[in-house]
């Protein structure tokens, strides 16, 4: 059985490129075979900034929006963040709906697909890191990292990845499966 790969779409703007990448790693990852990619757009949740009266750690979740992000993130036996950077930090979006969860998160894997300018969001990514960590999960080393993104997209806005983009991805799937299969045993605890 193939482990569920949720790529999550971070950035919640108009005319945001997370779903752009995020529309080519799902594609990417299933040629790569050994996830069953899931695309997850935090913007379709509708998640206002944290309103829940219960601590996420109890799981009394008293919100639909906040049932169905747990009942996705759940699924998920790792992930990877499309993350922009904003201001040299990494989207209010990802904060917010990490900030939802506890349990959900819990000894799964993660990697940052990260987009910006000259750092290509790498500061965005290293930023979210202590947050992962915080709620329990593993965010690995190997990522991709989209240096002046927007000369990356065609005319028509779609994306044509560098073979070293491509080779950057095959090996951020690659690591995130064996972390994935190394903390399963420590998920079904």
């Amino acid at each position: 059985m193939k482990h569920q790969l949720n790529i999550i779409i971070g950035s919640t703007r108009p005319g945001r490129a997370g779903p752009v990448f995020a529309e080519w790693l799902e594609t990417f990852a299933r040629e790569h075979g050994k996830f069953e990619p899931v695309l997850t757009d935090i913007d379709t949740f509708k998640l206002p900034v944290l309103d829940e009266p219960h601590h996420p750690r109890l799981g009394n979740y008293q919100n639909n929006h906040t049932k169905a992000w747990s009942k996705a993130i759940d699924a998920a036996d790792a992930f990877v963040f499309v993350a922009p950077e904003y201001n040299y930090f990494v989207a209010p979006a990802i904060v917010n709906a990490i900030d939802y969860l506890a349990r959900e998160w819990k000894y799964k894997p993660a990697a940052i697909l990260s987009y910006g300018g000259v750092s290509g969001g790498l500061r965005a990514a290293q930023a979210v890191k202590p947050l992962l960590t915080a709620v329990g999960i593993m965010p690995i080393p190997e990522g991709v990292s989209l240096p002046l993104y927007q000369k990356l997209l065609e005319t028509d806005g779609s994306f044509l990845p560098s073979e070293h983009v491509r080779g950057g991805a095959k090996t951020m799937l690659d690591e995130l499966l064996r972390w994935s299969q190394a903390l399963k045993p420590m998920r079904s605890i």
